[in-house]
């Protein structure tokens, strides 16, 4: 049987104050996701094992199968197998951020403003020149999209380095959360590392895009900020692990680059930007279409991850509704058609609580509607709900079998 597997990052959440201790799943209008959970079974799934990073990366790991205690090193190397970006044993790669920092030092947010891909490749292709390749130890940027681009310390460098995520570090001194070496054999890249920064700082305050982003009111990309080191994974891919094909549809990265690594055929929908004003239409189309030639699509949707990284409460409940009504409906209605029957699962990868805009390693709500098997009681999806439901609480891979009828 196939399966569609439907991945609103971030959507899930705690109670908040001003929804009278409701969550936003809880009010926001999403009758196409509550119909999976009341024809489906719900329950639970840990997807951050204690002490990894609370990031999607080792999050989409898990819900994916894959167990990130043994298979994770870092997030930018990640992203390079979805650029294309082919890394060698020795190399160190990491997510390279473009993001602003106040006049006081302070981080004003992790984006750069939501920058655009094509201001922001001018600005990386340009730190490439200037710095990209010097002596002989040489270091390479790689643009990616928006505010996410890569970093390649090339055939040096150790990556026991710590790095803040900018993220979850908003309002916080700069000069508090600059990279420091884990172990000694780190040192020297660590210093590399903040010397890069003070090199490209200075670069980017005079550059031109950032003048006319200034002038028009918006925020410039006047820091790059690296973080998440790591060397090139070993990965199995899920035709090794399940003799099964797969397609990811993404706007990020990080997540085309896990299922590149996973041996997954990426799919590129035009307009899918990762924020609340994606395309998800297209998104929708473009899974009925990869169903008809793989045995699982992976459908990921990033805006209610950042809505929740901005604590914008309003634009994370419309989120949640725009997945629900021009994604998931659409799915639902696209499968209905077809011949033979599709498990549909829908789930987040982690919370982003909008009061506090931090990742956090809660287990998330998972539906999963397979056809033919009984519905458990659930009526509706959210954090609460699920609780009820005959999945119980699920750890490694077992929502992933579940979900491809394993």
């Amino acid at each position: 049987m196939k399966s569609i597997i439907i991945l609103g990052d971030g959507m899930s959440d705690h109670p908040v104050a001003a929804l009278n201790g409701r969550t936003p799943l809880m009010v926001a209008k999403k009758p196409a996701i509550d119909h999976i959970a009341r024809q489906g079974r719900s329950g639970l799934l840990h997807t951050i094992p204690d002490g990894m990073p609370m990031g999607s990366e080792v999050a989409n790991l898990s819900v994916l199968g894959y167990d990130p205690t043994e298979c994770f090193q870092g997030r930018g190397v990640l992203e390079a197998a979805s650029m294309g970006v082919l890394l060698d044993a020795n190399d160190v790669g990491m997510r390279c951020n473009l993001i602003c920092v106040d006049d006081d030092g302070r981080i004003r947010n992790h984006s750069a403003g939501h920058i655009s891909t094509d201001e922001a490749h001018v600005l990386i292709e340009d730190l490439q020149k200037a710095l990209g390749g010097q002596g002989p130890e040489p270091v390479a940027f790689y643009p990616g999209v928006s505010y996410r681009h890569l970093l390649v310390f090339k055939g040096f460098g150790h990556p026991q380095v710590r790095c803040a995520p900018p993220h979850d570090h908003v309002g916080e001194l700069e000069r508090d959360l600059l990279p420091r070496a884990l172990h000694p054999e780190a040192e020297s890249t660590a210093r590399r590392l903040r010397d890069l920064m003070t090199a490209a700082r200075d670069i980017l305050a005079s550059h031109p895009i950032n003048l006319a982003r200034v002038a028009a009111g918006k925020d410039p990309a006047n820091r790059i900020w690296p973080w998440s080191l790591g060397r090139r994974p070993s990965m199995s891919t899920f035709q090794e692990m399940y003799g099964i094909s797969g397609a990811v549809i993404s706007a990020v990265d990080l997540i085309q680059g896990i299922g590149v690594l996973g041996g997954m055929e990426k799919i590129e929908v035009p307009g899918a930007t990762g924020l609340f004003d994606t395309n998800y239409e297209g998104k929708a189309a473009a899974a009925l279409e990869a169903i008809q030639r793989h045995d699982f699509v992976y459908v990921h949707v990033e805006a209610a991850d950042e809505a929740g990284h901005e604590r914008n409460l309003e634009l994370k409940i419309r989120c949640i509704e725009d997945l629900d009504q021009r994604l998931v409906r659409l799915i639902l209605a696209g499968i209905e058609k077809m011949k033979a029957p599709v498990i549909l699962s829908v789930l987040p990868d982690h919370p982003t609580p909008v009061e506090t805009g931090l990742h956090n390693n809660d287990p998330v709500p998972v539906a999963i509607w397979h056809p033919g098997k009984t519905p458990d009681a659930v009526a509706g999806y959210d954090e609460e709900q699920v609780k009820q439901g005959a999945l119980g609480t699920m750890q490694k891979d077992a929502f992933f079998r579940r979900a491809i009828g394993r």
